[in-house]
């Protein structure tokens, strides 16, 4: 590798013939070079004037170093007893700055594989990243996982929907379907936040239990109203540690679920009337809607009738609050809207080698989203 130097008439008219400052024969690489093995000179001279015993320069070592504007043959300086600990550029170092990180991550949080990652890094930088480099720099996202999901939480929440999506993971040599059990939260202040991240071999409620358990260790007391899906079990296990909760099933889950007993020359008008009850102004209305569609399709259809009737009191609490709190609690689209982002992430994943590849692109996924979760949320008191 010829050495690079910095002249400053070539480099303005490499400036005027409109070549790049940055990244492969950036124009400032050079300058970068000297300017950090100066810096290296000038520690050694600091450290020989404070050291005790007799030593002395001892020529310098070569190392290949990577850096934003390009990457280059760094001189670094030695001492002749070896004590010598540069700290601009630590032994093993090859990277000048956490820069170059910073968009590698940047890039895997948008859901670029390993391949595209490494096409921006040399177009960009003009430096050739490995697999292996990749990944160990993605690893570090998984020390901050951790302290992510074993945070303190506040005592009460005034909103929480819970959900669970399904990913491939390879375990024990196949890949078997798992579920990623999801908590999405409004806080006091009204902002959004994910609570936590949690891995099962399926989605039940006894698993439910569990997840619940562990946010309750974590320093939760209460829960006003749990936005959840129509899982067998789900509301008994809420109560089993929340026992003062409101409970909100989502309607939009129970009409598909309904919807799907109908015979399709009944569909429209079924709906028809069952928006009565779902869009009416009150409880009062809601009830006396649902009547009228009992006594019109119970003799057709019972089965959805009855899941109706059973349901009621948490297919309906929603009617208790203001419309914006409605339009938030009545389906648990705000989760499902973060599962949106987690599929854009994983979409060119057939499966994940183990359950720590998926979560830290996962855990990505949310430092990005949640960056746009600094307001709160309408109408928010």
């Amino acid at each position: 590798m010829t050495k690079p130097t910095f002249d400053m008439e070539t480099a303005l008219q490499a400036l005027r013939e409109g070549k790049d400052l940055t990244g492969k024969d950036g124009i400032l690489t050079p300058l970068i070079k000297q300017l950090t093995e100066a810096a290296m000179q000038a520690e050694l001279e600091d450290h020989l004037s404070k050291d005790e015993k007799p030593n002395r320069k001892n020529g310098s070592s070569k190392k290949t170093m990577k850096s934003p504007a390009g990457s280059f043959e760094l001189d670094t300086p030695r001492d002749r007893s070896g004590t010598f600990e540069p700290q601009i550029v630590k032994k093993h170092q090859t990277q000048l700055t956490d820069e170059l990180e910073r968009k590698v991550l940047g890039l895997y949080a948008l859901g670029n594989s390993y391949q595209d990652i490494r096409g921006h890094i040399e177009e960009l930088y003009g430096m050739s990243l490995s697999n292996g480099t990749l990944n160990a720099v993605t690893d570090k996202l998984l020390s901050e996982l951790k302290a992510w999901r074993e945070r303190d939480l506040d005592a009460i929440y005034p909103i929480v929907w819970l959900d669970a999506i399904h990913y491939k993971i390879k375990d024990n040599g196949r890949y078997v379907s798992k579920a990623i059990y999801t908590i999405l939260d409004v806080n006091i202040e009204g902002k959004k936040e994910l609570l936590g991240l949690y891995v099962s071999d399926t989605e039940c409620a006894h698993h439910w239990l569990s997840v619940l358990t562990d946010l309750n260790n974590r320093g939760i007391k209460d829960i006003l109203i749990c936005c959840i899906d129509g899982l067998k079990g789900f509301p008994e296990a809420i109560e089993t540690i929340f026992p003062e909760t409101e409970i909100q099933h989502c309607v939009i889950h129970q009409i598909r679920n309904s919807i799907k007993y109908i015979a399709s020359k009944n569909q429209k008008a079924f709906m028809d009337d069952l928006k009565c009850v779902y869009k009416a102004a009150t409880l009062n209305a809601a009830e006396s809607a649902m009547d009228e569609l009992e006594v019109k399709w119970v003799e057709k259809y019972p089965m959805v009738i009855k899941s109706w009737r059973t349901k009621w009191p948490t297919l309906t609490a929603y009617f208790k609050y203001p419309d914006y709190v409605r339009k938030a609690i009545y389906t648990t689209n705000a989760v499902e809207a973060v599962h949106r982002q987690f599929r854009k992430l994983t979409k060119t994943k057939g499966g994940f080698a183990n359950e720590n590849s998926l979560l830290k692109l996962l855990y990505a996924g949310i430092l990005n989203v949640s960056e746009r979760w600094t307001h709160p949320v309408q109408n928010w008191i």
